[in-house]
């Protein structure tokens, strides 16, 4: 059994003084698509620096590996030793009690604090103050557009960012000039939207309290707003990740997708390979910061090998090289600011029609807020996408619905 050291002593000490660790020592790293790529990538540099800690990657779809990954820390039975998770469940994970608090001794990650983008760590921390995990990439919000159906419509790159009336009116435009769709979807507008003003501290969907703050302005506000673009015959009424919502962009019927920077890589790899050179990366209207996504790396409670573990989330975390080897596998980009300091941020992107456009992404990273997540954030998003879509789709007045979804997300989160 092993057996930890006391607060003085650092996890590597512990390792590099544990034969037993040293020759026997197998971890198993429970991951999804694509991140999974990122793991596997890293393992040759990780045997040169650890050969005495193999590790395992195994994985499976998004959906199905967080509903696993949740089983698990409830019954105890098939824990891995690392945990990635995706910041849509960030909260409800730091809330579960399941995971290890990497802030304090042994880990000391809140010593890490300062290596990474402010608000990742807010993302990570539970209500109690727990570290729940630790970031590895991050999605700085940005609207990736067409650019040569926007030079054919007339529309320059400040009417779409100017402001969310601009961006429409603009797609009006796009509309009427190519027939191309503004966007995939209006809900996209109404999730962005809803993340206006918030400040460090706050929280996207509750208050400090834990109340319910989703009939405020700022819901009202961005239900209008996607309202308005679905009213317009703006959207093209496909939700993210489906088999329409690919051939949008293969097809070229999308002229704007709102999103994490991340999905340039996707755009380029999978989504619409073809269209390289056309796309563009900008600010969101308004000159919105917001983060869309990322991703972290736990340890259970229970997991076996936890001073191995974290040396492996360490690796995966705050390693420059590992982050730089991740931005280059993936496109994604790193959470790490050392990394974010190298000069592969200033290499032009030929899918973006050589555009360095990661030092966008790198300054609105710099902006975004240090928001609070909430155990229930993940219920709460659903709850608010199915009553959007009663008012889009079926015209119930913006007021009943924010009404309706706060008595529903109140009466979930008491159960």
């Amino acid at each position: 059994m092993l057996k930890w050291p006391p607060a003085a002593v650092s996890v590597l000490a512990l390792l590099a003084c544990s034969a037993t660790l040293a020759q026997t020592t197998t971890i198993t790293v429970a991951s999804f698509p694509d991140l999974d790529r990122a793991a596997k990538a890293a393992l040759p540099a990780w045997n040169k620096l650890h050969p005495e800690i193999a590790v395992k990657v195994v994985s499976l779809q998004y959906a199905d590996h967080h509903t696993a990954m949740t089983t698990a820390l409830a019954t105890g039975s098939g824990l891995p030793d690392v945990m990635a998770l995706d910041f849509r469940y960030i909260g409800k994970f730091a809330e579960s009690g399941g995971l290890e608090d990497l802030g304090p001794a042994p880990y000391n990650g809140f010593a890490l604090r300062d290596k990474f983008v402010k608000y990742t760590y807010a993302q990570a921390t539970g209500t109690k103050g727990n570290l729940a995990a630790m970031p590895t990439d991050i999605g700085p919000g940005t609207l990736l557009y067409r650019k040569d159906l926007a030079d054919q419509a007339g529309v320059s790159e400040a009417d779409l960012t100017r402001s969310w009336e601009s961006y429409i009116e603009a797609g009006k435009k796009i509309r009427a000039k190519t027939g191309a769709y503004l966007l995939a979807d209006a809900a996209d507008i109404r999730d962005i939207v809803l993340r206006t003003g918030l400040k460090d501290g706050e929280g996207l969907y509750f208050d400090a309290q834990g109340q319910v703050l989703v009939d405020s302005p700022r819901f009202v506000r961005a239900f209008e707003l996607g309202r308005a673009a679905r009213q317009a015959g703006l959207d093209a009424k496909v939700s993210a990740w489906t088999n329409d919502w690919a051939a949008g962009f293969k097809q070229g019927r999308v002229a704007s997708q709102m999103m994490g920077a991340w999905l340039t890589g996707h755009l380029k790899n999978w989504l619409a390979p073809d269209t390289t050179g056309k796309w563009r990366s900008t600010v969101l209207p308004g000159g919105l910061a917001g983060s869309f996504g990322g991703s972290f790396y736990a340890i259970p409670r229970k997991a076996a090998n936890k001073a191995a573990a974290w040396e492996f989330v360490r690796f995966m975390t705050a390693n420059k090289a590992t982050q730089l080897q991740s931005l280059k596998v993936l496109d994604t980009f790193p959470a790490l600011v050392e990394a974010q300091a190298d000069p592969v941020m200033d290499e032009p992107i030929a899918f973006l029609g050589g555009q360095p456009a990661r030092r966008l992404w790198r300054d609105i990273a710099a902006q975004v807020p240090a928001i609070r997540v909430h155990k229930h954030d993940s219920m709460a998003t659903d709850v608010m996408r199915d009553e959007f879509e009663k008012v889009v789709a079926e015209g119930k007045p913006i007021p009943a619905a924010l009404a309706d979804a706060r008595a529903l997300i109140e009466r979930r989160a008491r159960r």
